[in-house]
């Protein structure tokens, strides 16, 4: 299908679920993906997908419905469709949060110290370190070392993150090193 009918189809769908649902439309362009058609003749709908959760969304003419299962899988938790009925002004303070929380881990000490250790577990880094892990095992690695040690840093690090939870932490030291190979 052409880029300009895909395009078509997201202004028909975002209307139709801003209509119906509330949604943002902002959200729905962000956060949905277009799968493709189903069915036959008179009865093709077009089906697109949440990116976070695989929700689907079936659109037929200008009427949008929320497939509530997938096989079966529940799908449309009431939390997602918070998701989507955001505003704008939600939205922007959520992305300023989160570049605010990247600019801090840019340039906090803690990731500073590791950052090389880090970028080594990347099979695209130029000094990547074959057969040592991958950059999320490393990342646990270390955030787990720095913990039995009482690092010092670590615990500011995490104190001003909100969290002392491994897996969420990974994640945080992580987002520098994926813009680092955006630059590349």
């Amino acid at each position: 299908m052409s880029p300009a009918k895909v395009k078509e189809l997201f202004d028909t769908l975002c209307a139709a679920c801003s209509r119906q649902f509330g949604f943002n439309p902002r959200q729905i362009t962000a956060g949905m993906r277009y799968v493709g058609t189903e069915g036959h003749a008179k009865d093709i709908v077009h089906v697109f997908r949440a990116e976070r959760t695989h929700s689907q969304v079936v659109l037929k003419g200008t009427f949008a419905t929320l497939r509530e299962k997938h096989g079966d899988k529940p799908q449309w938790t009431e939390e997602e469709k918070a998701h989507y009925r955001k505003t704008d002004v939600e939205i922007d303070e959520e992305a300023a949060a989160r570049q605010a929380e990247l600019e801090f881990t840019r340039n906090c000490p803690l990731y500073q110290e590791h950052r090389l250790h880090l970028l080594s577990h990347y099979k695209a880094w130029p000094n990547y370190q074959a057969g040592r892990g991958n950059p999320h095992e490393a990342a646990i690695a270390l955030i787990k070392a720095l913990t039995e040690a009482h690092d010092v840093r670590l615990a500011a690090y995490a104190e001003h993150m909100g969290s002392n939870e491994p897996e969420h932490l990974a994640h945080l030291l992580l987002a520098p090193c994926h813009l680092e190979f955006e630059t590349l």
